[in-house]
């Protein structure tokens, strides 16, 4: 509730309703004075993302210590005493990629091995019987040849980085079946090749980005490569909100057999919960790794484990007292829910990461 001045006159200013009280019967909004300062405009929008009146404070307080119980209050009505799921997933996340991106660039978290090791002797004779598959598939291509005979030379040191020159792929991205020196030539020997041996769609598709990559970036492998991550964490919010339907159908066949009938949005309103308390406690890790790189202090590593350690405990503590079923029952599908949903992820990671790719 703000505390504006109540209005003398009783006509609701946004319906027309004669209003009994501060607030309309008809339309609900507060029978307040129209002109406020700017901070109380500022307090009012604050206010009315997190309910700091005391809204915020208990369903943050349920939400971390009493698993599943804001979820079973929700959907048994009492809704009026905290804050509104959806808006508080809203302020959580954001608040959560606020800090986050802040904190973290994607040079921090990419780490390209720069060291270039020799070849051990398994490993030429690996990339050897590689080497006679692709020239038995194309013989025409000349750097194929001049591996092999890098490779043979056993007087030498060889390293990956060496092989690389003699495909100017410095990327590290390594397109399917074919080492081109450019999209020109890779297109010129696809169209000269019979209709059933030249690549399909996809990997043609693949190749083309992975050339034009090649020019944009100059063979700069890190610059390439921090572009990708930072594309794809700029997309993480999305990925994590699109998993959501995943994770809510995951439950719902689960449980569909369950005495109790729960609706689709019964375990969308659970899986909101669960990503909201994930998004605070992944902000905690982060934050506690903060301090640790800044005081090299190991008791925030032991901190973070422990978070970690609470997770899982948090997620099958929330599913026995929402669905209210025996310990067996849900760590079976507290176990099952964790697989499945792990593989939606994997599988809603590498689509990004491609997308990621693409965008650039």
């Amino acid at each position: 509730m703000s505390h504006g001045r109540e209005r003398k006159e009783k006509d609701c200013l946004n319906c027309g309703t004669i209003v009994q009280g501060r607030f309309c019967q008809a339309c609900g909004q507060e029978n307040v004075e129209p002109k406020e300062t700017f901070w109380a405009m500022f307090s009012h929008f604050f206010n009315d993302i997190t309910h700091f009146d005391g809204k915020f404070f208990t369903t943050l307080k349920d939400l971390l210590f009493k698993p599943g119980f804001l979820s079973a209050e929700y959907m048994k009505g009492k809704r009026m005493s905290y804050l509104n799921p959806i808006r508080m997933y809203v302020f959580t996340s954001a608040i959560f990629f606020l800090i986050f991106f802040s904190l973290r660039k994607p040079s921090d978290i990419v780490n390209i091995n720069a060291k270039n090791e020799p070849m051990t002797e398994a490993q030429r004779q690996k990339r050897l019987k590689r080497l006679e598959q692709l020239i038995a598939g194309d013989s025409t291509y000349k750097s194929y040849f001049l591996e092999k005979a890098l490779l043979l030379d056993t007087t030498k040191a060889v390293s990956k980085d060496d092989i690389d020159k003699l495909y100017n792929d410095d990327l590290n991205i390594i397109s399917v079946g074919t080492h081109y020196q450019s999209l020109a030539e890779y297109d010129s020997i696809q169209a000269a090749l019979p209709e059933k041996k030249r690549d399909g769609w996809l990997t043609r598709l693949y190749n083309h980005k992975v050339y034009k990559m090649n020019d944009k970036f100059k063979n700069d492998k890190r610059a390439a490569v921090e572009k990708v991550v930072e594309v794809f964490l700029h997309n993480l919010p999305y990925l994590l909100f699109a998993s959501l339907p995943f994770f809510a159908l995951i439950l719902k066949l689960l449980y569909i057999r369950s005495r109790k009938m729960y609706y689709y949005a019964d375990h969308g309103i659970f899986t909101i919960h669960h990503y909201i308390f994930s998004f605070i406690l992944l902000l905690f890790t982060v934050l506690m790794a903060q301090l640790n790189n800044v005081t090299g202090w190991q008791v925030w590593n032991i901190i973070v484990i422990a978070a970690v350690i609470v997770w899982p405990v948090h997620l099958y503590k929330a599913m026995r007292r929402f669905y209210g079923q025996g310990r067996g029952k849900t760590f079976t599908k507290f176990i099952l829910l964790n697989i499945l949903g792990f593989i939606s992820l994997v599988f809603l990671f590498v689509l990004f990461a491609l997308l990621s790719a693409f965008q650039l």
